[in-house]
């Protein structure tokens, strides 16, 4: 449950549309609902302007399930990360509604209309076709918590014109995620020909001395450029999250 459906409940039982049991039924779970193996927050939306999201490495598609039917019945819109195409493959059998994003590796339940609430454009820029996952992952979520998102994709460093034909997109965008693996060099790069905020995220992609994505993470903690902050390896959805918050501002 969000501010406004809260704002709803309240008009509704002070106008005498809804029930006094009905809104108390619908209240009774806030803060959380505990389902046994798992504890829902129905708050978070409340504290933090976005659902809770199901992370859905690690967890069995029947918890999953259970999970985003239980926030489903508080109309709200359910965001799953981390699913692979098999553990989708069953899923599908239990909730047919879902929507799989094959390239963000995530699944959408979505039947509450997304109010655009961010007051500039979240752009998500991406190294390599190979760090595609990641930024998408990154600007699926930006879209869900109402952002207008654009994407530009494969502007890695090695070829550094296709990233300088973009400076004017680059310069229209209120915040930027910008997603690199190997040594991570592009979020300096972005950083130094804007004055905008950038969300720099570390990709696992590389070769043996790029280590699973440290290279790269360090190579973005040291930047040279101002403005960098970072997020862990292959972060996307906490990328796309903090992109909003800022976006709101």
């Amino acid at each position: 449950m969000d501010l406004k459906l809260l704002e709803e409940l309240l008009r509704g039982v002070r106008t005498g549309r809804v029930p006094v049991q009905r809104a108390l039924d619908r209240l009774r779970h806030l803060p959380f609902e505990d389902l046994g193996f798992a504890k829902v927050d129905h708050h978070r939306a409340l504290r933090q302007g976005f659902p809770e999201v199901i992370m859905g490495e690690g967890k069995a598609p029947a918890e999953i399930a259970a999970i985003s039917r239980t926030l489903r019945r508080q109309r709200t819109n359910v965001l799953i990360t981390r699913l692979s195409h098999e553990k989708m493959a069953q899923l599908r059998k239990q909730l047919k509604p879902l929507r799989y994003h094959p390239e963000a590796r995530a699944a959408t339940w979505t039947t509450e209309p997304i109010r655009i609430r961010g007051k500039g454009l979240v752009l998500v820029v991406c190294a390599g076709t190979s760090d595609i996952s990641v930024a998408e992952e990154a600007a699926l979520t930006a879209e869900l918590m109402g952002n207008r998102v654009e994407r530009l994709f494969d502007v890695g460093v090695a070829g550094i014109h296709r990233l300088l034909e973009s400076r004017l997109k680059l310069a229209s965008a209120s915040v930027l995620v910008v997603v690199a693996g190997m040594e991570g060099a592009l979020p300096s790069v972005v950083a130094g020909l804007i004055d905008k905020p950038v969300i720099a995220v570390p990709t696992s992609v590389g070769y043996g001395a790029s280590f699973h994505g440290i290279a790269a993470l360090l190579g973005m903690l040291n930047s040279c450029a101002a403005g960098v902050t970072v997020v862990n390896i292959d972060n996307g959805f906490g990328a796309g999250f903090a992109a909003s918050l800022i976006n709101r501002l």
